[in-house]
Parts: C-alpha cells; structure tokens; sequence
C-alpha cells in the first residue's frame, strides 16, 4: 500500500530546548532587619519546589526540592548541592535525593538538608532558629512523617513554635480574604499538587476535612504515563527521552478536552488528526551526503547521469524480482504437482484394497476429517495444478489462452507385421526386428490409452463447463429476481458477505502476522509442537545410540499429523495451507470483488467508500496521521516525536483515572460524592466558588471540562461558578505569609516547645487551615 511520506514543510516543529545552565543563587540576604524580632517564619514544603521566606517578603525564595551530596574533584572537600546545583555534574544528579516518596514525606535526611539551605540563604546565622515557623503538610499527612518534622524543627532548629496547614487552603484564603474582617469565605477547593489532587470543602472560612478527598494522580503521573505512551508509540526511537523532557512536553503540549470521546470520533478523520498534531524535533546528526551533495550544496539535487544510475539499478532490482517471482510460482506448481501425484497414488492403492475402516484411519492418520475432505482437496489441487501449467504455457508463447487445450494431431496407425508370426518361424534378424515392433506396439497402444483419456476428460470438462455456465446462469437469474422484488434485503445479504469475507481476509492477516511474533501463543504452540515432534523422535528405538544419526521421521503415521499442524500454523502446509490457502485467498478476493461490483453497480448507498481497498486506504491514512513515516535515511524526521490523541488523553485521567490503570473515581464523581453530604443550600455556596490552584490547574480547558461534567450533576437553577487562583505556584505561600501577619490568629494557631514536650510530636494545634488528624 501507498504511505504519504511527511515532509518538513508539512508539519509545525517545535524543537526540543537545550537543557539551561543552573540558575547562580544569590548571596545570602541581610538578617539584620529580623535579628531577635521574632518574625514569623513561611516554609511551603512541596514536592517539586521548596519555598521559604520571612512573612515581611513580599514573594518567597524557592528552588527545586532536591538535594545531594558531591565531592569536589581537585581538593577532595565534600559538598552538599540543592535546587538547580544539582545539574551541575552527573555523577551527584544521579545520587540525588527528594525528602518525598510520591505524596508522603519520608526522607528527612533531605529534609534536613533542605532547610539548612534555606536557613542559609535568609541569613540566619544564630545558634537556633528564634523565630516561630508555619509550615505546609499534605491533606491527611500521616501522623509519623509530622512526628519527625516536628522533632527536626523543635530539636534541631529549636524554633519556638511551630503551626501546620494544608497548601489548598492557604491559596484559598490569599485569593479570598478581605481586608481587615474574619475569613468567612464558602467555596469547593480543588488543589492540583506533583503526587496528587485533593478536594476540601470549606465553609464559613473553614475546612471541612471531614469530607475531604484526595485523587492520587498529580503531575508526575501525568508525565510518567505521557513518557509511556511515547515509549509505546516510538519503541525504536533513536534517542532516549528523559522524564525531564516528557515533562516539558507535558506542561508545554497537553490540555484538556471538554468532551474527549467526540475528539476522539472527530479523529477518525486523518486531516483532523494531523491538524491537532505537534511534533517534536529532537538533536541529530545530519547526514554527510546531505551536507555536501553537489555544487549548490543541496544533497538532494543529483545528476543527469546518477539519475540514469539509479534508473537502471531499478529495473535490474525489477527483472531480478520478477525472476524470483517466476522461481516461487514454479516451486509452488511442483509442490503442488508432487502433492497431486501424492494423494493420487494414496487413493488408488488404500481405496480399492483397504477396507473401508482401513481406510478412513489411514484419512485421518493424513489430516483428513473424511473422504468428502480428501476428494474436495484432491479436485481443488487438480485444478490449481491446471490453471498453474496453462499460465506457464501462456507466459511463455506458447498458445493463446483458452486455445489448444484439448487439440491432438490425428494419429496414423502403423502397422507390426513380425509380430503375430511364431518364433520358430523367424530367423534371427526378423526376431530382433520383432523384438522392436513389440515395443513399438506398445508404445503406441499407450498413446492410443492416453489420447482416450484425454479426449474422454475434454468431453467431461466440456460438460462440467457446461454446467458450470449453466449453474451460473440460474444463478444470476435467481439473483436478478431477488434484486427485483426486494433490492434492501437483496443488498443486506450481499453486504454480509462482504463483511464475511472481509473478516476472513482480515483473520489470515492476523494469523500471518501472529507467525511473526515469537511472543505469540500461536507461536509458541508451534514451537511446542516442534519440540513434542523432535522429543518423540528420539524416544524411537534405535535413536539412543551416541552415534546413531538415522531419521527416523515418519516411521509412524501420527508424525505426519504433527508435521501437518505444524506446516499448517506455519502457513506451508503441502496439502491443506500452501497448495488451498494461496488459492483460497486469491478466491475470496475474487469473490469479494464480485460482491463489491454487484453492490456498486445496484446499490445507490453502497459508494466506493464502503469497498474493502478504500477501508483499507483509510486505516493506512490514519495510522500515518498518527504516526507519520519518514525515508530510512532522513535523519531529521526519525527524530521527531508526533502527539496526536496524547495531548489529550493523559490530562483525561484526572476526570477518568482508570484510562491509566489507576483504581480511583475521577473529579466529576469525587465531587458528586463530597457534594451529597451536605444540604441543597450549602451545596450551593460551595459550587459558587469552585477554586483552582496548584501548577497542573493552569493546563488548558481544565475549567470549561470540570463545567461541563458538573452542570448535568446539578440542579439547572443552582449557579456555577469555577474560579482560578492568581497565581496557582506561589499563592499558598502568599496566603500563609497575610495570615502570619495577623499576629494573634497566628500565634493560636501555633504549638509551642512546652505543649510539644507535653503532648507528643505527632500532634497539633487544630484551626481552619490546618489538618484534623492528631490536632488538640
């Protein structure tokens, strides 16, 4: 088939960025300013980026939360690099470390290190951090890792009080609180995190945690399930692709739908498809000949004389694919011949001898369910050979087609005087002269035999042609009466048969290429059957000498049978594959041409469309839509990556998460379930202010699709009303910073050294913002 080949021209590139030079940090600040005035201290601990800074700054510091020990080459001195430091070398990236595991914080060693860096940079130089500190921990945080991080920050860094809050729900406050008055605010808080998604309800300015839920699919996921899907897509690509880069095609490429499976249908058309496409072009190395092709320096342009080269390269490559065509054509004629003169010798020395039990065993010890079977095999091989000798004689010269089949020369009958003559009666020449007339005697009787048979099998292929005409004549009249008097049912039936047909063809297609595959389970029985075959061979007696190298194949009739399936899995059986199935598909394409004409020609709503080749053609089309193929040597092309239904399909797990294997409701319905647990009117004030934050809530079209999947749950007459945080990356430490600076509410929401000493390290002080489990 035909496969449009893309073309730079024809697609929009966007190349792959260069990775950047890690960022300098700045030196530390002046801590002059915060020495001994208590000022509170804003961390927001996220899995991606670190954020700190003092509740005066009016944005934070923040850099990548990752951290990783390094020995210096020249001086052997030890160490410790955080955030963009770790790109530096390659040996300390691949030992880095994140104080997190998905969504639970887990390594405090990191931790640790973390802070120590962010202490330094704000420029706390005192024995102890003298400052009381709000920090972020995730919806639900097991009590264990708050446990640690309360002794880190108590033990440690001897902070004099320490507050927990939930990063939603600061975000919430800074894009909802008014100046000067109580956080009274209503609202639905869908926070979009690295490792998750969690939904809180909050209520007059309060979260209400009891019916809050979390979906475990963030941003990594997303990433990791896109860089699957590439693998999946391209598993021979030249260059291996980095989460890092998934993740920039992610952030850079992928949106949300507001109703993916009409995309989807909408896809089906191969000029949609390649119109929503982007594609990535990756680094490689351009081809030397396309470098310095020519005087122009265009390696594509080529002269008369390396045109004509490859002209006549071509036709030789022609005549030598024609020849080897020739050669397999006649090899199958003889195999076929060799398999006719084999079944033919097998009936007349088992049928008129053997009994009729006899017989049908040694039918099924040849693969045959009866004689039906064999003889329908038997006439088919017959006429395959017949077609195959008439289009050899055809190909080479010798007749016409059709001409010359049944044409003998009329025979002159000689005359053999010598011998009915007696012996005695000759003399030693005329015996010898006898001798030759008997053989000649013979020899012509034999023709005279074989020119009856030829004449005697004419008549009867005359008769069966006209029969056959006849049968077909009958045929096409009854066709033509049940096309009269019902065209619908008449086109309905011819339909079936189409579709029969085509999911035959179909079938052998996917067998053939199941063969291919040595993964397969049709592969793999062969195999099987092999091995059973080969093991049975060397149990044969006589088979356990050392040296004894004698074949013993086919000493007993159920090795046949093996060799059979075996043949026939392999699609090269020499009775029932190669000799019926090369003839069966040619028949059934035949035949499936013939329903397709009768339908095109009769049926006004059966188009050129609906034909076999034309769906053919538009799977070929939309399979090349989805991923184009480029010339074996266009180094560029191979190195491009093309998203098509990607784009859409991994920002799709959010709302239907099982589409990536995980176990998990999506957001409409996760809602749909927060929101039945509270009355119809507070269920309105939650769905009046539905608000978005976190990095992942800025993918396109996330807004409209969590509409639409809301409005049918919803009464008509109740409002929605979906709003998106100012800034969804740093509004939660901006929210944490506005409440510290309320002094009194901040320093209740705080637990101090004592109340840690007394109450344990897994416990906190419960407020708005903060978790409920293990608060006082």
């Amino acid at each position: 088939m035909d496969i449009d080949l893309q073309t730079p021209d024809e697609v929009d590139i966007t190349p792959l960025p260069f990775s950047t030079s890690p960022n300098i940090p700045s030196p530390p600040g002046n801590y002059s300013p915060h020495r001994s005035q208590h000022t509170p201290l804003i961390i927001d601990n996220g899995s991606t980026n670190l954020r700190w800074g003092f509740s005066s700054f009016s944005e934070p510091q923040y850099g990548p939360n990752i951290v990783t020990k390094y020995r210096e080459r020249k001086t052997n001195y030890p160490l410790m690099l955080f955030g963009d430091a770790v790109e530096v070398e390659s040996v300390a990236k691949s030992q880095a470390k994140t104080p997190w595991e998905g969504d639970v914080l887990f390594n405090f060693d990191a931790l640790e290190n973390a802070l120590d860096y962010a202490f330094v940079q704000l420029g706390i130089d005192t024995p102890k951090v003298d400052h009381p500190v709000l920090m972020t921990e995730r919806l639900c945080s097991p009590v264990h890792s708050r446990a640690l991080t309360s002794e880190l920050m108590f033990e440690q860094y001897s902070v004099p009080s320490l507050a927990y809050c939930v990063d939603g729900i600061m975000s919430f406050y800074q894009n909802n609180q008014s100046t000067g008055e109580s956080f009274i605010s209503d609202g639905l808080v869908i926070s979009f995190s690295t490792a998750s998604t969690s939904i809180i309800p909050v209520l007059n300015g309060k979260g209400i945690l009891s019916h809050a839920k979390r979906i475990p699919w963030g941003a990594s996921q997303a990433t990791d399930y896109l860089l699957k899907l590439i693998q999946m897509k391209y598993p021979n690509f030249p260059t291996r692709v980095s989460v890092t880069q998934a993740n920039w095609m992610f952030r850079t490429f992928c949106s949300v739908s507001p109703d993916y499976i009409s995309l989807l249908r909408s896809f089906e058309d191969p000029s949609i498809l390649r119109s929503h496409q982007k594609t990535i072009q990756f680094p490689f190395l351009m081809n030397p000949t396309s470098l310095f092709g020519g005087a122009t320096g265009n390696g594509d342009e080529k002269t008369e004389e390396e045109l004509a080269r490859i002209t006549e390269r071509r036709k030789e490559q022609g005549r030598k694919l024609q020849e080897i065509a020739a050669k397999n054509r006649m090899e199958k004629l003889q195999q076929k011949e060799s398999d006719l003169m084999y079944l033919t010798s097998l009936r007349d020395n088992y049928s008129s001898s053997a009994s009729k039990r006899e017989w049908d065993r040694k039918l099924k010890a040849e693969g045959f369910d009866d004689e039906e079977m064999f003889e329908e095999t038997l006439r088919k091989l017959e006429a395959d050979v017949k077609k195959g000798k008439k289009k050899e004689r055809e190909k080479e010269g010798g007749i016409a087609a059709g001409d010359g089949d049944d044409v003998d020369e009329p025979m002159e009958e000689p005359s053999f005087p010598l011998v009915d003559i007696p012996d005695a009666d000759l003399d030693p020449s005329s015996l010898a002269e006898k001798k030759k007339q008997k053989l000649l005697k013979a020899g012509y009787e034999a023709r005279l035999r074989a020119r009856k048979e030829r004449e005697a099998k004419a008549i009867k292929d005359r008769e069966e042609k006209a029969e056959r005409d006849k049968q077909r004549e009958t045929e096409e009249r009854l066709d033509f009466e049940a096309r009269e008097a019902d065209l619908e049912g008449w086109a309905k039936k011819l339909k079936g048969e189409q579709e029969a047909l085509m999911t035959r063809i179909k079938d052998r297609m996917k067998r053939r290429a199941a063969m291919n595959d040595r993964k397969s389970a049709a592969k793999q029985e062969r195999m099987k059957n092999i091995a059973n075959l080969a093991a049975g061979d060397e149990r044969m007696p006589g088979n356990s000498g050392k040296g004894n190298t004698e074949d013993m194949f086919g000493a007993d009739d159920a090795d046949w049978a093996i060799y059979r399936k075996i043949v026939r899995e392999g699609f090269d059986c020499p009775f029932n594959s190669t000799a019926t199935l090369s003839s069966d598909e040619e028949e059934d394409l035949a035949q499936l041409q013939q329903v397709e004409q009768k339908l095109l020609t009769y049926d006004p709503t059966f188009t050129t469309q609906h034909t076999h080749a034309s769906i053919i053609s538009q799977r070929s089309a939309l399979l090349n839509a989805f991923r184009p193929v480029y010339e074996e040597g266009d180094g560029a092309g191979n190195n491009r990556i093309h998203l098509t239904t990607e784009r859409w399909r991994v920002c799709e797990a959010w709302f239907s998460p099982s589409i990536a294997g995980v176990d998990s409701a999506g957001l409409g319905e996760v809602i749909q379930n927060i929101l039945s647990k509270f009355s119809e009117e507070e269920k309105g004030r939650l769905v009046k202010n539905i608000f978005l934050t976190g990095s992942p809530s800025q993918i396109p079209g996330i807004a409209p699709r969590l509409y639409s999947t809301l409005r049918p749950l919803l009464p008509p007459e109740m409002p929605i009303n979906i709003e998106q945080a100012e800034d969804p990356v740093l509004d939660a430490w901006k929210g944490m910073a506005s409440f510290a600076r309320t002094k009194e509410q901040f320093r209740m929401a705080g637990m101090t050294k004592s109340e840690y000493e007394e109450m344990g390290a897994e416990r906190l002080k419960r407020w708005w913002g903060s978790n409920w489990n293990g608060g006082f």
